[in-house]
């Protein structure tokens, strides 16, 4: 599969909890770590997702935001994986840094470069890559 997202999961599907309209899968990556996606329940039928199936979640580099700090704060953002940045690459407007999680997988992340710079961004720094379940696609082979 060939598609512009930088992150790109493999993962088996552990869990699907249908509502009214929407679907929560929880997604243990082969890492280990656990991301939660919301879909719409046509979506669900339509892919065959059950508990066990293969899946691979993307999410694009500009809907994950970095945190350093928490202060405290708990987010409503349901994936939070936290992890080591491994690479900060800084252009003229914006940056990518790339975040190591538990299992090695790796976390692309696009911030501006003002926030490289306000978070004290460097390799080495423990920080967490935040995103919303709607903020995951979920893709199985035909």
């Amino acid at each position: 599969m060939k598609v512009s997202s930088r992150n790109q999961f493999s993962g088996v599907v552990k869990e699907v909890v249908k509502g009214a309209v929407n679907a929560e899968i929880h997604v243990q990556l082969d890492g280990g770590e656990m991301l939660i996606a919301s879909i719409t329940n046509d979506s669900v039928a339509a892919l065959h997702l059950a508990k066990g199936i293969q899946v691979i979640a993307l999410i694009k580099a500009p809907q994950i935001t970095i945190v350093t700090d928490f202060g405290g704060y708990k987010l409503s953002a349901r994936n939070q994986l936290q992890g080591i940045v491994s690479q900060v690459k800084t252009g003229v407007i914006n940056a990518e840094i790339i975040l190591t999680i538990k299992g090695g997988d790796q976390i692309a992340v696009t911030v501006t470069k003002d926030s490289v710079q306000t978070l004290n961004l460097h390799e080495g720094q423990i920080a967490t890559a935040v995103f919303k379940a709607g903020a995951v696609i979920l893709a199985v082979a035909s």
